[in-house]
């Protein structure tokens, strides 16, 4: 209690000395804080995010409407050095007294120190300092909107500032905008000297910017420029440039209007000390030279080998490495063919996407060859990156299982391993962890273990018997992904053994979507120590233990303690056995609701313990508007299907195999799964600007076993909870529906959720956010029959549960920290008079740690 009234009384200190900082302490004499902008627009007051931006000064940022970051420059020291000198200056005893304990070299440098130095400097970079009102920059910011309202069609704009006194050192400038009429575009006409661009120009045009009707914009005749420069450049016009595309805009004798030339001239370069001109032309490619081990290095290229596959050169200053097959395929410039600048673009991202050469460099030169220079020579140089690459990576981890781990992941990629440009990749991975929940007689520390190896192969094509272009031609940049993996568990939970493996195929339709189809992804699970449930999932043995005690007459069934639990696993199973054939004499009459318990905690006991095998098909296909790392304003969606067994039930049905006892087929003496699966991902992101952004996200995922299964295996089903999910439950601690997450970790088969987050920033790389989760997971259509885990309906939506919460977060540049606390606001586990801000308070909270943002 103590602690805790140091700490709050420490936080109100902390918080009067912010609030008590002067706005205006480095606000020099005769000159004033700028507190607001306003601007005005025919004496309308207006708020344009846009027109705002034009301003070169705008007043110190804030938070929550408070001036945070200026009150902490306020804080500091400015001149530190020069007030630690102060101290000895007009005290030299003082100085004398230290030197005699410190030496005079460690006094001067406990003036750099973090208390005297470095406090003041973390002040300064963190805070800001006052916003200054400049009539100079005033002045800049008033042309600035004059222009704006210019490039957007008002030729006649008039504008003024004032500079109001609001108090003591506390000013705002008032811009009054007056930008008369908009001028529209009437007619379009075109000047082309080069009758070959001409044509281009008019089999294209439909596509223009420049419309007749529209208000006149400086953005669209840019836009307009790019256009055309794109469209003449991807169709053999090698020299063109945007600057030789210019508009004469004609408003004489027109009321708001403005006819529009476009012109172009002919080619101009310079010959000697003159400047000439002739019509541009159109150029083929007369040859493509790859080298495939060219070095920026050396200065010449010496080639010693060379061969000539579909018209491409290939190129070595060795013994040539590659299939030529597996470099051409990458190469869209071809002999014969116009120039293009997307046949560039394309070839170099294919190029890069082998990721067995660094960065591809192409060039073109004039082929001195044609007397008529319509002709260019494309060569493609290639850099090989080291055939052997070794790499580790280390990772300190924490989850349900361990409370501490330590990963490390050992991986030796070979490159162009077959000279067809694949890339083969293997990896050892190993974890080492602690676990205070698991039995431990020897007292280790480390008592937890886990190790994997993996092996991926990667082909730059679709690997098939016959060929796929014109279903997936190469401009999709397809290709195979083989993988192979194995891990063995000890210690954890039933200590697992994985088997893995996968034949898919990927392909870019489009830039920026994506398609991937798993011809097969398979999986077996095998667990080697079953025996161990009870120990792992402790809230179905507790369960089942507290029936026990009501029902049970055998002793035997449990241990010599003082509590006389149920034994694992001789107990556990002989009582569910007792319960479930009805062939024991029980204290009292078995009531219905406690034999449904023990059936269903039996029935998931064989569900998680049983060994699995997965024989799944599936196609993802994902698409995002999102250009770059910075754009803010994007939305992506994501959907796949997936379908297992039912390759292997048609191939049971046709060969008349026996299905078992129990009425499903085998495979190795073992049932297989058969389920579809979907599932809708749906991320959107709006750009608030001054860096606020909300972020959306839904999702809906359904599993239906059918056939051959009768339930979804634990790896494909779905959990609810945890730092990516509802944050204000743990992970596998939301649901199924209304049941109240009754088992150590919850799993259904279909799932909904939806999260929305507002971020903002706070002080330099420190953001914040607020949150709204919602969610949950039912069991649908499979075996399970508890009517609070399930979803029969529509009002079973009432589960959905609601968690909202803040969070903080540090951005590295190349990853984020996340630290969110999540608080239950709806939990439909409650009574229903009870769901509402029950659990809302810190004792209930939920911390999550992440890396990145959940979405």
């Amino acid at each position: 209690m103590k602690k805790t009234s140091t700490k709050i009384t420490a936080f109100i200190l902390i918080a009067i000395l912010i609030c008590a900082c002067n706005a205006v302490k480095r606000v020099p004499d005769g000159k004033l804080l700028l507190t607001k902008n306003e601007i005005t627009v025919n004496d309308k007051t207006i708020k344009d995010e846009n027109v705002f931006n034009q301003l070169y000064q705008k007043p110190n940022s804030t938070l929550l409407g408070y001036r945070l970051r200026l009150n902490l420059y306020n804080l500091a020291n400015l001149n530190p050095d020069s007030t630690y000198q102060a101290k000895f200056t007009n005290n030299p005893e003082k100085f004398r007294r230290k030197s005699k304990w410190l030496s005079e070299k460690q006094v001067n440098r406990l003036g750099k120190s973090f208390w005297y130095h470095g406090i003041h400097d973390f002040l300064k970079k963190t805070g800001e300092p006052p916003v200054i009102i400049d009539k100079d920059r005033a002045d800049k910011s008033l042309l600035r909107l004059k222009y704006y309202y210019f490039n957007n069609g008002f030729f006649n704009v008039n504008a003024n500032y004032k500079i109001d006194t609001l108090s003591i050192k506390k000013g705002k400038i008032k811009y009054a905008i007056t930008p008369g009429n908009a001028y529209f575009l009437d007619s379009l006409r075109t000047t082309i000297l080069t009758p070959a661009l001409d044509s281009l120009y008019e089999s294209n045009k439909s596509n223009t910017f420049i419309k007749s009707g529209n208000q006149y914009k400086t953005e669209d005749f840019e836009n307009e420029k790019n256009r055309i420069t794109t469209h003449f450049r991807n169709n053999g016009v090698y020299y063109f440039q945007p600057n030789y595309v210019t508009f004469d805009i004609d408003t004489i004798k027109k009321v708001n209007q403005a006819n529009i030339n476009l012109m172009i001239n002919n080619y101009s370069y310079q010959n000697g000390d003159s400047t000439q001109t002739e019509p541009f032309k159109i150029y083929k490619i007369s040859d493509v030279n790859i080298y495939t081990d060219y070095s920026p290095s050396n200065n010449g290229i010496k080639i010693t080998d060379s061969t000539t596959y579909n018209s491409f050169n290939l190129y070595s200053q060795s013994k040539l490495r590659y299939k030529p097959r597996a470099i051409t395929n990458a190469i869209f410039i071809t002999k014969g063919g116009l120039f293009a600048d997307y046949k560039t673009v394309l070839t170099t991202r294919y190029l890069n996407n082998l990721k067995i050469f660094n960065y591809p460099s192409i060039q073109y030169e004039v082929d001195p060859r044609d007397s008529t220079a319509q002709s260019l020579i494309a060569k493609v140089y290639l850099t090989p990156r080291k055939k052997y690459s070794f790499g580790t990576t280390l990772d300190v981890t924490h989850s349900n299982i361990q409370d501490f781990g330590i990963g490390l992941s050992v991986s030796e990629t070979i490159r162009n391993v077959f000279n067809g440009a694949e890339t083969l990749e293997l990896a050892v991975r190993g974890n080492i962890g602690s676990s205070k929940d698991l039995a431990n007689p020897k007292n280790n520390f480390f008592n937890v273990s886990e190790y994997g190896l993996d092996l991926k192969l990667n082909i730059p094509r679709i690997f098939m018997p016959f060929s796929t272009e014109k279903i997936i031609p190469k401009s999709m940049i397809p290709f195979t992904l083989i993988t192979m993996g194995f891990a063995k568990q000890q210690n954890i939970g039933l200590d697992k053994e994985n088997f893995t493996g996968a034949l898919s195929y990927n392909w870019t339709p489009k830039r920026n979507n994506t398609a991937r189809f798993d011809l097969f992804n398979t999986q077996f699970v095998r667990n080697l120590n079953q025996q161990n449930y009870f120990n792992v999932y402790g809230s179905s043995y507790n369960a089942l233990n507290e029936i026990s005690k009501e029902y049970n007459t055998n002793p035997s069934y449990y241990n010599n303690d003082i509590d006389k639990n149920l034994l694992i696993e001789e107990g556990t199973a002989g009582f569910t056995k007792d319960v479930l054939t009805g062939n024991a004499n029980f204290l009292k009459p078995l009531e219905a609701e406690d034999f449904q318990s023990v059936k269903s905690i039996e029935e998931r006991r064989l569900r998680l313990t049983e060994n699995d095998f997965i024989l799944a098909t599936s196609f993802t296909f994902s698409k995002t508007t999102k250009k770059d790392l910075t754009d803010n304003t994007f939305y992506l969606f994501k959907t796949k299907i997936e379908s297992a067994g039912t390759i292997l039930s048609a191939i049971a049905a046709t060969t008349n195999q026996k299905k078992n006892s129990t009425g499903n087929y085998e495979i190795f003496n073992l049932e297989y799964s058969e389920y579809i699966k979907t599932e809708f991902d749906y991320i959107k992101h709006w750009d608030l600007s001054k860096e606020k952004i909300f972020a959306f996200r839904s999702f809906f995922g359904i599993a239906i076993p059918f056939g051959n299964s009768d339930y979804i295996p634990f790896s494909r089903s779905y959990f609810s909870g945890g730092s990516n999910d509802n944050r204000a439950w743990q992970p596998y601690g939301l649901g199924p529906g209304s049941s109240g997450a009754l088992d150590d970790f919850n799993e259904a088969n279909m799932k909904i959720a939806i999260s929305g987050e507002y971020r903002f920033k706070i002080l330099g790389s420190l953001k914040g956010a607020l949150f709204a989760d919602a969610g949950n997971i039912w069991n649908v259509l499979d075996n399970v029959e508890d009517e609070k885990s399930t979803f029969t309906q529509f009002k079973d939506l009432k589960d959905i549960a609601l968690g909202t919460g803040f969070g903080l977060r540090y951005d590295l540049s190349f990853f984020v920290i996340r630290f969110d606390l999540g608080f239950k606001t709806y939990n439909p586990a409650n009574e229903t008079n009870k769901r509402w801000f029950r659990e809302y308070n810190f004792a209930n909270s939920v911390l999550n740690f992440g890396i990145n943002y959940p979405f």
